[in-house]
């Protein structure tokens, strides 16, 4: 059997394609770990959720 010429993951309809870089604090550091382990969400996971929750809270801001 060959194997296929595509390896590695496979690419999903929501496929994270785009890198974002930040400097943050050591507080910031801090708040974000901590969050990390109060939800055991990943660092990537808890930025996501929060980007939602501001995005959530400005569209609801629009809509009144």
């Amino acid at each position: 059997d060959e194997l296929s010429p595509r390896t590695g993951r496979p690419v999903s309809g929501n496929a994270r394609q785009q890198k974002v870089e930040t400097r943050m604090s050591a507080e910031e550091l801090e708040k974000l770990d901590y969050c990390c382990q109060a939800t055991k969400m990943s660092r990537s996971e808890v930025i996501r959720a929060g980007i939602d929750k501001i995005y959530t809270s400005l569209r609801k801001a629009e809509e009144k």
